[in-house]
């Protein structure tokens, strides 16, 4: 049966037609009108649905509208207002930004669990459309069940919180406000330089208000994605700056993917010759096994990429924020006359450490470059060096991947077999801990889509609600969603939602007691691991017994997956080929020895140490601290 409003009706006077709706019900009239199109392609909606969970703050209004357009526009429930907005991040984030999900909640605590997931998706840049319900307008009714009373203010609510991590923000307090905030979100979630959460509060009681809003507003409308180009004399000076470069180094960063730049960089780089790094979310810019492919970049990269960073007089980076990891807490780019030409499509990046500010699209202001350096070469030496690197790099990492001689495999290990199970056009996904460092440097990317990190705020708990939606973005493509044992019990819930959906993700539940990682940075940095092994109280009053018996195996099968338990090398190749071949949502848990490390990056982190201490270790890495730190420079 289909629902309809009473005065849900077209009035016509002229070009000022109107349609009675509720607010909510314009909403997702709304979204279901948007597309997406970019270089003349076949237009294709902007919303792949909305996700929500209900209370009473949106199911008379929001859900009242998603039950009465359920035809026109897919609605998927969550487990965890947090986990929804990850979804939506990591399908944005496998459609290249050119499509998004929105995300609906009720007031109070369901509103600001989303907040986590905004600033994540704002930090990475990434296009979520935000719906929390907001107290009422009318302020006859207290915020029922989720009172904050503010003595200095009346308008001040807890979504406000929202402001700071979001993109673009508004609170409809009347319902004819929603016709610009609507359209405004649309410029910010569309655009390549200024995209992340657009946040539209919805006050209760507005979304169940009828208001005769403008017919043209639920037209369907198609946004054309543009790519900006630098100005010209800026252009002329980076090609005076490359064509003297004896030692030029590329950053590849996520723009040269979310860009479609991949081709037009290959085609550039064999041109020339000049190597090529890539950060965390430009990994897949060229094919693991390019010969001008040096590896991952920075803190989690490899010391091969990151010895001709330190080298290079001239480095181009192309779509990467320099962010802490990509240079090395600053103390990378050792060249004391080293030059930034930086092609970015957003200004705050592309004027970043005194570059030559290319401030344009990935492929076309790379094409453009190409075109006005045409014949420039590196030095033959220097091509035929970076060759026997990369190629080094490769041998390297075979050989941190070699098979365990005898007990618990080790992650590195781990990861190899899930690279050779997996297809070119296959994904791994991961967040947080160890993995993202690990992963970065030994996953072998194929294709420029099949590596799915979120790195940009490390969030634990984004793996498997962004492995979700990444699935969801790309149907015909096997997703791996790697995780630790600390991020997994922190939200695991969504292996419901993807059984619910029947949307198969293979989740690799890899264990190693604790938030490992997390521990090793501890030991590192003068504080002995403390608090970070899943251990029992015991007598001493201290948490430093045995581990906490916790079964994740029982807990996966709780929540509807196939669960494998897998803990030798051979048991795991089996379990992958048996979840490959099930197509139902897989979790294996596989325990790893967790001193089964390796490092190497030859870049630093700066995590300070404590200046003071009775405990005669931390002493000691403070002095280590602060002679690294002395390397740390503005790059001027």
């Amino acid at each position: 049966m289909t629902l309809t409003t009473v005065d849900t009706v077209v009035r016509r006077s002229g070009r000022h037609e109107t349609e009675r709706l509720t607010t909510s019900q314009a909403v997702v009239k709304f979204l279901a009108a948007q597309k997406v199109s970019r270089d003349g392609s076949d237009p294709v909606p902007f919303f792949g649905g909305v996700v929500g969970i209900f209370g009473h703050g949106n199911l008379a209004g929001m859900g009242q509208a998603m039950l009465q357009y359920r035809n026109e526009m897919r609605f998927l429930q969550s487990r965890n207002e947090q986990g929804m907005v990850h979804m939506a991040s990591g399908y944005a984030k496998m459609r290249n930004r050119l499509g998004t999900l929105a995300c609906t909640t009720s007031v109070g605590p369901g509103a600001t669990n989303m907040v986590t997931g905004a600033a994540l998706a704002t930090v990475n840049r990434l296009p979520v459309l935000l719906l929390p319900a907001d107290t009422f307008a009318t302020r006859m009714v207290g915020p029922v069940l989720q009172q904050v009373e503010l003595p200095w203010s009346q308008d001040l609510t807890v979504n406000d919180s929202f402001r700071s991590v979001s993109r673009y923000f508004d609170r409809i307090n009347r319902p004819e406000q929603l016709t610009v905030a609507l359209m405004d979100a649309m410029r910010v979630l569309t655009s390549p330089a200024d995209t992340g959460a657009a946040t539209i509060a919805l006050p209760e009681d507005v979304q169940a208000e009828a208001y005769n809003f403008p017919a043209r507003l639920f037209d369907e409308r198609v946004w054309e994605i543009q790519r900006a180009l630098p100005a010209r004399r800026t252009l002329d000076r980076a090609a005076a700056a490359l064509a003297g470069a004896k030692r030029p180094f590329i950053i590849a960063g996520g723009g040269v993917i979310y860009s479609d730049a991949t081709d037009e960089l290959r085609r550039f780089v064999e041109a020339t010759g000049i190597p090529v790094g890539e950060t965390q979310a430009g990994k897949g810019s060229l094919p693991f096994d390019h010969p001008l492919n040096v590896g991952a970049m920075g803190t989690s990269g490899t010391h091969w990429a990151n010895e001709y960073a330190n080298n290079a007089d001239v480095i181009i980076g192309i779509g990467t924020r320099y962010t802490d990891f990509t240079t090395g807490s600053k103390t990378m780019f050792t060249n004391e006359d080293v030059e930034f030409i930086n092609i970015n499509v957003a200004e705050l990046d592309s004027f970043k450490h005194a570059g030559i500010p290319l401030t344009g699209d990935a492929r076309d202001t790379l094409a453009l470059l190409a075109e006005k350096t045409s014949g420039y070469r590196v030095p033959a030496e220097y091509r035929r060096a970076v060759e026997a690197s990369a190629q080094a790099w490769r041998d390297e990492a075979d050989e941190f991947t070699r098979p365990s001689t005898g007990g618990l495999p080790a992650q590195a290990e781990v990861i190899r077999l899930v690279d050779e199970s997996a297809d070119p056009r296959d994904v791994v996904v991961g967040a947080a801990g160890s993995l993202p460092g690990d992963l970065h440097r030994l996953w072998r990317s194929r294709d420029p889509k099949s590596y799915h990190m979120e790195y940009g705020y490390s969030c634990m708990g984004y793996e498997i609600a962004g492995g979700l939606g990444a699935k969801i973005g790309a149907p015909d493509r096997t997703v791996y969603v790697m995780v630790g044992d600390g991020s997994y019990l922190m939200m695991m819930q969504d292996i419901m939602t993807a059984v619910q959906e029947k949307t198969p993700i293979i989740v690799v539940l890899v264990d190693n007691k604790g938030y490992g990682s997390i521990e090793a940075l501890s030991r590192a940095s003068g504080s002995e691991g403390f608090g970070n092994r899943f251990l029992y109280r015991t007598d001493t009053g201290q948490l430093d017994g045995d581990n906490v018996d916790i079964d994740l195996s029982m807990n996966a099968r709780s929540l509807g997956a196939e669960v494998i338990d897998a803990d030798t090398r051979e048991s795991f190749q089996e379990a992958l080929k048996t979840a490959r071949g099930s197509g139902k949502t897989t979790v294996i848990h596989v325990r790893v020895d967790r001193k089964g490390r390796f490092g190497g990056t030859g870049a630093w982190w700066d995590v300070p140490v404590a200046e003071v201490s009775t405990l005669e270790g931390t002493q000691e890495i403070r002095r280590s601290y602060e002679k690294n730190a002395e390397g740390q420079a503005y790059y001027l």
